[in-house]
């Protein structure tokens, strides 16, 4: 009997650490969950604050890429749970038959959903990180965070999570998704019709300023003519922040609940 692995995928703004508390979850559930970050990502919130250089480069498929590659490297698929970009990049390898189900949390949006105005005004040209020298970073400022990400709790817990988990993202992953640029990177794009992949759940806050949703309800309907399974997950008064904010376990246990109805156990007879 094995453990089954679960592959946690980060959105951006957030370092790897923001999946602790979920990680630690599914292993007292009796999954092995792996939190790997994204390319060129210090260890470190600290370090990547200091010196997040070597960050500035990564976009969408550098990123599909690495997680694709990690993917791959488990002798048995794994479940993929990923938190905005992260779930859109978990929805691209799932179409592409790679996982063994996948969770989609707040996710950005794939092929033809229209992107949202609001979080567009925060890569705007004159954006850039000017640590990075180059504007190849963009920042997101303590009042913003509060603002677009962490609008459904208090102040002083947006203000404890800024500081935990909030990093510098590389400007090109928004190109890639299409803010500022005439198209979108071929891996914002998911194969919806493809009916011998995994189960797929897709999550929405229903206070979400970043990924409203309307906007997961939309990559929803994009799912309807495929016979694989897919189900959709709204919770009010949640917001962007769902992952890590103190209502963390609510979303996690949905998703263990949700693992366990579609025959995805915590040990598998491989």
């Amino acid at each position: 009997m094995n453990r089954t692995p679960v592959v946690f995928i980060h959105g951006a703004w957030l370092h790897a650490l923001s999946w602790e508390s979920w990680a630690e979850r599914f292993t007292s559930r009796g999954f092995t969950p792996y939190a790997p970050g994204w390319p060129g990502e210090p260890e470190t919130v600290g370090e990547m604050r200091e010196r997040p250089d070597a960050f500035g480069e990564v976009g969408l498929d550098a990123l599909t890429r690495h997680y694709g590659r990690i993917v791959r490297s488990f002798d048995h698929s794994p479940v993929l749970v990923g938190h905005e970009v992260g779930g859109l990049v978990a929805q691209h390898l799932i179409g592409a038959n790679l996982g063994r189900a996948a969770v989609a949390i707040a996710s950005a949006p794939i092929n033809d959903v229209p992107l949202t105005p609001a979080p567009a005004r925060l890569w705007t040209p004159g954006s850039g990180d000017p640590a990075s020298g180059y504007g190849r970073l963009v920042s997101l400022p303590r009042e913003q965070f509060r603002h677009v990400f962490a609008n459904a709790v208090g102040p002083q817990e947006s203000g404890r999570l800024f500081e935990r988990y909030v990093v510098p993202a590389p400007r090109r992953l928004f190109t890639d998704l299409g803010y500022g640029g005439p198209a979108r990177h071929p891996r914002a794009f998911a194969d919806t019709g493809n009916a011998a992949r995994g189960p797929l759940l897709l999550v929405s806050g229903q206070e979400d300023r970043m990924v409203p949703d309307s906007v997961t309800r939309a990559v929803y309907k994009l799912y309807g003519d495929s016979r694989a399974t897919s189900d959709l997950k709204q919770f009010p008064d949640r917001g962007h922040s769902m992952v890590v904010d103190s209502g963390w376990r609510v979303v996690a246990d949905y998703v263990l609940g949700w693992l366990d109805a579609h025959g995805i156990r915590t040990r598998s007879p491989w």
